[in-house]
């Protein structure tokens, strides 16, 4: 049995990932940082179908944790498989959020940082050592960063955090095929998700009006959903992107093509 690890796992597109993963026979260890009950729910839909998976708190922007994390990884595939590696890992916790450039404080810029980019980037290092020779990495960035992405006025210290996010894709691609182990990102448009912004408003939930607004901006007519995302990361974990890396997909049924 494969084993994979999504960061970010408690709602939206992590969950999905998480679920999607565990559908095509994989276990899996999901992350929250505070939605421990969706964290649950997780747990809960991948036992039904038969599968199996474990929940473990993590918060993304305290790197300093992720040495005593990576323990309770090893605990976890030790006493759950039977095994010291994982196949998957699925870079996936964030919030969202926006500020005009001249609004932009350095704490907020520190936080995005922390948690969309440096916090990925150390986690994976702290991980590497338990993924699997031929494994399979998958980022989560988005269409904002893309140079065909739509460029929106308060997106400049998301954006930039997630393009250097696409940038270490791409060199980790490079670094680690000397191993086997793939490396891509998925770039979503607007996706119906639970992320929260930096003061702690979650999307959609809060500004319902603007769903028929992006959906007009969509050629496929519609929001994204968390499956349409979650079912590429998946595929890319698994042998469907077996010939895959190095590549960021943009995610977004067209979004302002």
């Amino acid at each position: 049995m494969r084993v994979g690890i999504v960061v970010g796992a408690s709602s939206g597109i992590g969950q999905s990932a998480a679920i999607q993963l565990a559908a095509r026979g994989a276990g899996v260890i999901l992350t929250y940082r505070g939605n421990e009950a969706g964290a649950r729910d997780t747990v809960a839909a991948i036992e039904k179908d038969g599968g199996t998976a474990v929940a473990l708190r993590l918060d993304v922007g305290r790197s300093e944790t992720f040495p005593a994390f990576r323990e309770q990884v090893v605990a976890a595939l030790h006493d759950t498989w039977r095994r010291d590696t994982v196949d998957h890992l699925v870079n996936n916790a964030g919030f969202g959020g926006m500020a005009r450039f001249e609004d932009t404080t350095e704490e907020l810029f520190d936080r995005f940082s922390r948690v969309l980019l440096k916090g990925p980037y150390f986690l994976t290092q702290a991980l590497l050592p338990l993924i699997a020779d031929g494994g399979a990495v998958v980022n989560v960035s988005s269409s904002s960063a893309l140079p065909t992405g739509l460029v929106e006025a308060g997106y400049s210290a998301y954006a930039t955090m997630k393009g250097g996010l696409n940038v270490l894709t791409r060199c980790l691609a490079k670094e680690l095929a000397v191993r086997g182990v793939r490396v891509n990102a998925v770039a979503p448009g607007p996706t119906r998700t639970r992320l929260a912004d930096a003061s702690g408003v979650v999307g959609f939930e809060a500004y319902p009006d603007v769903i028929p607004a992006l959906a007009a901006r969509t050629a496929l007519g519609r929001l994204g959903e968390p499956d349409d995302v979650g079912t590429l990361i998946a595929a890319l974990a698994g042998d469907e992107g077996r010939w895959i890396t190095g590549q960021v997909i943009e995610v977004s049924g067209g979004y302002d093509l």
